[in-house]
């Protein structure tokens, strides 16, 4: 089995979308490309409307991702746990095709004898430790959000520290929405670690609409870019070993 790259959105926010495209089809688009979309919803009273509940599930169904609502001071073990668990998820996923290219197009891993299936998971949990991870984060940044920025950077901060104890290969990115012009704007920039961001994050302000359709379609553009300079970068290789460079 090939190692790859498993990708995926995280989404932290506390409300419901109120502009733009509807988040949970723009959530239906990245998982057709390949792309795991997972919402946490932040409250700091046990309090959400069930419009904005309804929204956070619908979103990470449609994503094929995992969603979790928390309190504030919960954040950072739920951000660590959300995104493990839409890792496993998704390998057991390429798992069970490939036991269904073997065994034939109806056997799921539940159906292996027990010893046989504790062997599968072996094989997924030492993936999810090679494996390689792109993360690509979306913060809300509405008005409500702004008691809750700085538990969202320590806990962004816990997340790279936790992750970056693994074999594999992680790259960040983060995204906000509202941005100051736009409805997205990028904070960082593709990285392996995020504790750049601890000197950017204080000088935030959260303010405005939610607009969480457009940060998604956002985010999946710039998974696009990504890939296609992968494969830019990949055909230059290829080219200068032909060349002899």
């Amino acid at each position: 089995m090939k190692k790859g790259t498993i990708r995926q959105m995280l989404v932290i926010t506390d409300g419901g979308s109120n502009t733009g495209e509807d988040p949970i089809a723009m959530a239906a688009l990245a998982r057709e490309q390949g792309i795991t979309v997972n919402v946490i919803g932040v409250i700091e009273e046990n309090i959400i409307d069930e419009q904005s509940m309804k929204e956070i599930e619908g979103i990470s169904m449609s994503g094929g991702g995992v969603s979790q609502i928390v309190y504030a001071k919960e954040l950072s073990q739920t951000v660590q746990m959300v995104t493990r668990q839409a890792m496993t998820q998704t390998l057991q996923g390429v798992v069970n095709k490939e036991l269904q290219q073997i065994l034939g197009s109806r056997v799921q891993m539940e159906d292996l004898p027990p010893e046989k299936r504790g062997e599968v998971m072996e094989v997924v949990d030492e993936l999810s430790e090679t494996v390689d991870l792109e993360v690509l984060i979306l913060v809300d940044m509405s008005a409500s959000m702004k008691s809750k920025l700085p538990t969202v950077k320590e806990a962004l901060l816990d997340l790279s520290l936790s992750l970056n104890a693994r074999i594999g290969d992680n790259m960040f990115a983060i995204f906000l929405f509202p941005g100051k012009k736009n409805d997205v704007e990028k904070l960082l920039d593709w990285s392996p670690k995020l504790e750049s961001m601890s000197t950017i994050f204080p000088k935030l302000t959260a303010g405005g609409i939610t607009p969480t359709g457009p940060a998604i379609r956002e985010a999946l553009h710039y998974f696009k870019q990504k890939r296609s300079l992968r494969s830019l970068l990949t055909r230059d290789e290829r080219s200068a070993e032909e060349s002899g460079m």
